[in-house]
């Protein structure tokens, strides 16, 4: 945990093992943390700075999100996985054994359980909240495709093809105005636009490896996090065109800018470090070491991020 406007360390708390998607309820009294490795959720008080529950959800917990009203979190998980990406060859996807669908696990932050649970495709990543927070949408990075959910009865309303267009959505993000989401297409090094009613719109080169993707706050500029290519990449969120392309470390996946805008954390997790991004100027102005396979940040108050936005 870190100063928000210092970035100087304030505590380490001791959660569940391999804790992977974070994500801070709206009032800032909770931290959760999707356990990859002990396959549960991690309920951390951040006044007292401990962890106060577990929660099981299923194995490999890799995502998550809070729901616009705060009430619930969702959870992206594979319970028939062994956790590594899907097989490339022909005998490799025979051998594979993440042909059961993952799900997404529903948990009520009022009673801290899991109260539902979405059948999704093959090997979940990113999930997103349409504007109105009725639909949820999943990119399955397995089959190659996008759900979309009704929160309401918690079908599935629809399933976009990305195969077209590309290869592993990973990371999928609204933009400011509900009118386009932005998904990362991992292993063909390109994102997909969606309109509104999800039907695509067209593909754009990125570097090696999009994952982590978002818009900034006045929504005029997309940020992704080329992961191997070692860059964190700008683009103009109108034309798409790219703007920057800033050298970073290794295998820097997620990211978040600070409640003031004035900087952006990457979280790089070859390199073992956080790297500080003047977003103004786009460079990396410091890095802070020491953290091992950093995955991911989030803040609080929230900011714009590829793991939140502001409610």
């Amino acid at each position: 945990m870190l100063n928000a406007r210092t970035l100087k360390p304030v505590a380490e708390i001791a959660v569940g093992k391999d804790p992977r998607g974070l994500a801070v309820t709206p009032d800032g009294r909770w931290l959760l943390t999707a356990n990859q490795g002990s396959a549960d959720v991690s309920v951390v008080d951040t006044g007292a700075r401990k962890e106060i529950k577990r929660i099981a959800v299923g194995r490999n917990v890799e995502f998550m999100r809070i729901s616009p009203d705060g009430r619930q979190a969702f959870v992206t998980y594979e319970p028939s996985s062994e956790g590594g990406p899907p097989g490339k060859s022909d005998q490799a996807k025979k051998d594979d054994k993440d042909d059961a669908p993952a799900e997404v696990a529903i948990i009520d932050l009022s009673q801290w359980a899991v109260v539902g649970r979405i059948k999704a495709a093959r090997e979940t990543e990113a999930i997103e909240f349409s504007p109105d927070g009725k639909q949820l949408l999943v990119a399955n990075e397995g089959d190659n495709t996008v759900g979309v959910y009704d929160l309401s009865t918690l079908k599935q309303m629809q399933s976009v093809d990305v195969a077209p267009f590309g290869n592993r959505p990973r990371g999928i993000k609204i933009a400011p105005d509900g009118k386009t989401y932005v998904v990362t297409l991992e292993n063909s090094n390109n994102l997909l636009l969606l309109d509104a009613g999800f039907k695509p719109i067209r593909a754009v080169p990125t570097g090696q490896g999009p994952y982590g993707v978002a818009f900034d706050r006045e929504g005029r500029y997309l940020w992704v996090a080329a992961s191997r290519a070692d860059q964190l990449q700008v683009f103009d969120a109108r034309t798409f065109a790219p703007v920057a392309a800033i050298p970073v470390g290794k295998r820097c996946w997620h990211f978040s800018f600070t409640p003031d805008a004035q900087k952006l954390l990457l979280a790089c997790g070859r390199s073992n470090s956080v790297q500080v991004i003047d977003p103004q100027k786009r460079e990396v102005v410091d890095t802070l070491p020491g953290y091992k396979l950093p995955w991911g940040v989030v803040t609080y108050p929230t900011s714009v991020g590829s793991l939140d936005a502001p409610r």
